[in-house]
């Protein structure tokens, strides 16, 4: 377009009609006035998404539930072990089996009291000690000491290769035997318990808050960029305030999932909890109260470690799995379990089952899902069955993508997730807050909430823009707020693979 001379622009007039650089601002000159280009560019509006759908939320939504609670911590209780059985030395020379732990390794103070083992005088029991399994029969209680004398032999060291020392051994209660015209174990003047009391173990989690904050300008948010912006909550135009909003929701979206996921208790050397010895304001708002436990802290502490599936080879990553049921013969034996995996573990999983099972893609069977390779990829699952256990095995974003867990495992090989096993279907514990059973997933949140508030996911808008004025601020502040914690019940029954 012809532009007429003017002091700024061009400064001698043009003799006669004709294009010239003088006539028109260049668009590519660098000086500034850059309009009037002869041929405008080809604009491609949209903005490209290069990484896919950037957000990671939504496992726990899909594995377990969610529950509001009113109190500054959840307590729940888990049912104990039916059978007894108990891990400890055994003399061999006099008979005498010294109760160290419970089965699982749980010493007093870890919701088992030695003293209280439940081993009684007339009980009949299996010692497992230098390889060999004896036939015993109780003859005393006297607190953690009882004595367990062999039916087969005087003493315990008369057997092959068991020595006359004390050695580690683990003690199970198959039943009792009572002479003729004897009372039973009530009426009984031995030493020792009468009555076999039920244990259970208590947990708790407590809830932490979590925020996260987006301002901008009302200038700014009257200001339309030329890119048109498209995001994961369906934000999209040209006011890039929308983007930038956008995705800031998501962000916190996923915070809320990851904490869940990877928080962990505070240490009590920590130097968060002492509050009083640091000037930093940011821990001394902490204090004690910091910290929760997120999954995978709770399957360190109270489930099951492996390494699982390493990918070696076909028959390597077999054993390795079996082994895995092994453990889980264990414990409870839930039929049915979830299995989240990085992209490495998943490959060598689908070579596993390749190699046993020519049936369907990659060797994967889908008769978990009746058999039908849809309903199985339409649920984004490749399902299969080995032994009594069914698994349905995932890709889990989190662990793979560059931008979450996936860059930390490949600085941290050491502490590296490859993986989760996670029970299916509910289990039945006693809630101490409302005073009775219930039936819970294994894995939920816990948010706060009561009549006044809802504290699961609070936004809320400041400022004088947007049409909510609250203030003579010439901004929008878009605040966000939740409160929870994860419940891990029956951890014994998950396996982080590590």
């Amino acid at each position: 377009m012809a532009i007429t001379n003017g002091p700024l622009l061009n400064s001698v007039a043009a003799p006669q009609k004709q294009t010239l650089d003088s006539n028109y601002i260049d668009f590519t000159s660098g000086a500034g006035n850059d309009w009037g280009q002869q041929y405008l560019p080809d604009l491609m509006e949209s903005e490209a998404e290069v990484f896919g759908n950037r957000t990671i939320s939504g496992f726990l939504s899909q594995v377990g539930a969610e529950e509001a609670m009113t109190s500054d911590q959840v307590i729940w209780s888990e049912q104990g072990r039916l059978h007894l059985s108990y891990k400890g030395t055994y003399d061999t020379d006099v008979n005498t089996f010294t109760v160290i732990s419970d089965i699982d390794g749980n010493v007093s103070g870890d919701g088992f009291v030695i003293a209280d083992h439940g081993v009684r005088v007339q009980d009949m029991v299996i010692v497992a000690v230098a390889g060999r399994a004896i036939k015993c029969h109780v003859t005393k209680v006297a607190d953690e000491v009882i004595t367990a004398t062999p039916y087969g032999a005087e003493n315990a060291d008369d057997f092959a290769n068991v020595a006359d020392t004390d050695l580690s051994a683990t003690l199970l209660v198959i039943g009792s035997e009572f002479a003729k015209g004897t009372v039973g174990q009530g009426g009984s003047a031995a030493a020792g318990p009468k009555t076999v009391k039920p244990t259970h173990k208590s947990y708790s989690n407590k809830p932490i808050i979590m925020k996260d904050y987006y301002e901008i300008s009302g200038s700014d948010v009257s200001q339309i960029g030329w890119v048109e912006i498209s995001g994961e909550d369906g934000q999209n135009g040209y006011l890039w305030y929308l983007k930038a909003e956008g995705d800031t929701r998501s962000r916190f979206s996923d915070y809320l999932e990851m904490t869940m996921l990877e928080a962990e208790k505070t240490a009590a050397a920590s130097e968060i909890v002492d509050a009083g010895g640091t000037d930093d304001a940011a821990y001394a708002a902490l204090g004690a109260n910091s910290g929760t436990e997120g999954l995978f802290a709770a399957i360190t502490s109270r489930g099951n470690l492996t390494s699982g599936v390493t990918g070696v080879n076909a028959a390597t990553d077999l054993a390795e799995f079996d082994a895995i049921l092994a453990e889980f013969d264990k414990q409870g034996a839930i039929e049915e379990n979830m299995m989240f995996v990085n992209r490495a573990t998943s490959l060598a999983m689908d070579d596993m089952l390749a190699s046993m099972n020519s049936y369907g893609a990659g060797g994967t069977s889908y008769g978990v899902f009746n058999n039908s390779e849809d309903m199985a990829l339409n649920l984004g699952f490749s399902g299969f069955r080995r032994g009594s256990y069914d698994f349905y095995k995932s890709d889990f974003r989190y662990l793979n993508d560059k931008a979450t867990r996936g860059s930390i495992n490949e600085a941290a090989t050491s502490d590296a997730i490859r993986g989760m096993i996670i029970p299916a279907g509910v289990s039945t514990v006693y809630d101490q807050t409302l005073g009775r059973n219930l039936k819970r997933p294994f894995l939920h949140v816990r948010y706060r909430a009561s009549q006044m508030d809802d504290r699961k996911m609070k936004t809320w808008i400041t400022g004088s823009v947007g049409g909510n004025v609250t203030s003579d601020l010439d901004a929008m502040q878009v605040n966000y707020l939740s409160e929870r914690c994860l419940v891990v019940q029956g951890a014994n029954n998950f396996m982080l693979m590590k």
